[in-house]
């Protein structure tokens, strides 16, 4: 059979919908009635350290939800016995041993209340409050965890309606704030920080995802950066508000490239439609969105590359929050990469029909232990879902 063919029956299978790879599992396999908050942010890790994954949510004006996995991916909602249960407007999450004992913390930042919470670990997924070594208070949106100064203790950099933060750890879980000296006094509206090696020299950049203009921040190898953005990106000439933004590898030429999630939420006549852009190897960007991705016109506060197909190169989902004050029930997005970097909707070929929700942060993780990655999707105020993946 010609190779011309065979891709044309595959696309046609595709679109009868008998490729769905993704079973629901939310009310088997969730405390489903209690994750129907308000959940900004999930993070997925072993958080009582007993070889399966575990579930943590950054619940907004609201105690945040800590899930005990029971190894194949049932979960039970623990918070009430692991972790302090105090309501903070909570947003993001990162992990990391701070204090350097062997087991997982947690640090969530909050927005409007400013309290950046940490957590320690007490070794058996239980977790005792250490907020006080947290130096910084402000409107955080995001945290990513980094050992900048590469002694071997995990640092701390959030991002603010503000000021950005660098906080250095001292390797037992205290901490310095650094921001000035390794960041540069500047203010943004940030909503999203991430980490990638955007000028393939080694060390970690940091893409700045803000409501106003995006930023490039390269590392000079020492954990101090310096704001190359006006040389390395395409800006557009209409305004863009930036929730989220996500690095891959998108055209297998081993460089990782941009795409950025946007919405229409606090910036007026902000364009709605997410971005994409090609590395060309050096950290420099060309703007790809019109041949390589499909149009839209949803408010896209989550994104994520994962490979949802499970054939080997980078695709895309997007979480959507499409009605008028964070209302409504929109669709999850999904589009297929054809190993080159050109991107195809197929949104209801993968996803059961119940992938739907006010969507704000997607994770891919094996959750049942079957080594095939699942999918949990937190909805804002709406319910949060589980998807166990299976074998194309």
């Amino acid at each position: 059979m010609r190779k011309g063919l065979i891709v044309l029956l595959a696309v046609g299978i595709l679109q009868t919908g008998y490729c769905q790879q993704y079973q629901d599992m939310t009310t088997s396999h969730l405390p489903y009635k209690d994750l129907q908050q308000l959940s900004m942010d999930a993070a997925v890790a072993d958080l009582d350290q007993d070889g399966d994954m575990d579930i943590i949510i950054a619940n907004e004006h609201r105690p945040n939800i800590l899930l005990i996995n029971n190894g194949k991916g049932k979960f039970t909602n623990e918070s009430a016995t692991r972790i302090p249960q105090i309501s903070h407007d909570s947003e993001d999450i990162g992990i990391a041993d701070f204090d350097g004992d062997g087991d997982p913390d947690i640090i969530i930042v909050s927005e409007d209340d400013k309290t950046n919470e940490l957590y320690l670990n007490n070794g058996d997924g239980t977790f005792t409050d250490a907020g006080d070594r947290i130096p910084v208070t402000g409107t955080s949106n995001s945290v990513v965890i980094y050992d900048l100064n590469l002694d071997g203790a995990p640092d701390i950099l959030i991002g603010n309606n503000g000021q950005n933060n660098v906080l250095i750890n001292d390797g037992k879980g205290r901490f310095k704030d650094e921001s000035i000296q390794r960041f540069g006094k500047f203010t943004d509206v940030t909503q999203d920080l991430t980490l990638a090696d955007i000028d393939n020299d080694g060390d970690e950049d940091i893409l700045v995802a803000n409501e106003d203009a995006n930023r490039i921040l390269i590392n000079n190898g020492k954990g101090f950066f310096e704001d190359q953005s006006a040389d390395r990106l395409i800006y557009r000439s209409q305004a863009e508000e930036t929730r989220e933004v996500d690095v891959a590898d998108i055209d297998g030429d081993g460089d990782l490239d941009i795409l950025y999630g946007n919405v229409q939420a606090f910036v007026p006549n902000a364009l709605r439609q997410n971005r994409l852009l090609l590395n060309d190897g050096k950290g420099f960007f060309s703007d790809i969105t019109n041949t390589h991705l499909p149009k839209d016109d949803n408010r896209c506060f989550g994104v994520a590359f994962l490979d949802i197909d499970q054939d080997g190169d980078a695709d895309i989902m997007t979480g959507n929050t499409n009605g008028a004050r964070f209302g409504g029930m929109t669709p999850f997005s999904v589009y297929l990469n054809d190993g080159k970097g050109k991107f195809t909707e197929a949104s209801t070929n993968l996803l059961p029909e119940s992938a739907a929700g006010r969507g704000f942060d997607i994770d891919f993780a094996d959750l049942n232990g079957d080594n095939i990655k699942d999918l949990f999707l937190s909805n804002r105020g709406s319910q949060d879902l589980l998807f166990f993946g299976k074998k194309p």
